[in-house]
């Protein structure tokens, strides 16, 4: 039986990169990117019967709650504020205003996943697991986590919208 020492180092590259692999998505569901690819301008605002919102408010929700985890997250200069739940959480219309709203909400969302994952990479091990000055006991590590967990939940929350809209077709 061969024994290998594992070192801090290749801990906090593993843990990274199994982190990075929960960010992308797809293992076990359906990543962002197939929930969102090629959804019909005129559905976005739908809000089909059973479900509380549309497509446009989900991919808001999506971005807003990420930029508010990773601003959190990165808050060495303390201008970090709360948001009010839920309604700064959530887009107040069920429709985008414009194409260019819904095509940057997206971009948004993958320009905050890859600052995100910026932050886990340059982090050490301590960065990653110390509680940060701020909050009340948060760490990088619990953050990544809420984000990976947060975003499959509403991301399955999409592919469901779709089948109920009729608009639904692995990519």
């Amino acid at each position: 039986m061969r024994h290998d020492s594992t070192t801090e180092e290749d801990l906090k590259g593993s843990l990274v990169r199994e982190l990075l692999s929960l960010f992308e998505g797809g293992n076990a569901h359906a990543t962002f990117e197939d929930a969102v690819k090629d959804f019909p301008a005129k559905l976005r605002g739908e809000i089909p019967v059973g479900l509380p919102y549309s497509a446009w408010q989900l991919v808001e929700h999506l971005r807003i709650t990420q930029r508010d985890i990773l601003e959190f997250s990165d808050n060495k200069a303390g201008g970090y504020r709360d948001l009010k739940w839920p309604e700064e959480y959530w887009a107040k219309e069920a429709a985008p205003p414009s194409e260019a709203a819904w095509d940057h909400a997206i971009h948004e969302i993958h320009s905050d996943r890859k600052a995100f994952e910026k932050l886990l990479k340059e982090a050490d091990e301590k960065a990653l697991t110390e509680a940060f000055s701020w909050g009340n006991g948060q760490t990088l590590l619990r953050e990544a986590l809420l984000i990976a967990d947060h975003n499959a939940y509403h991301i399955g929350e999409l592919v469901v919208l779709r089948r109920l809209l009729g608009v639904w077709k692995k990519h």
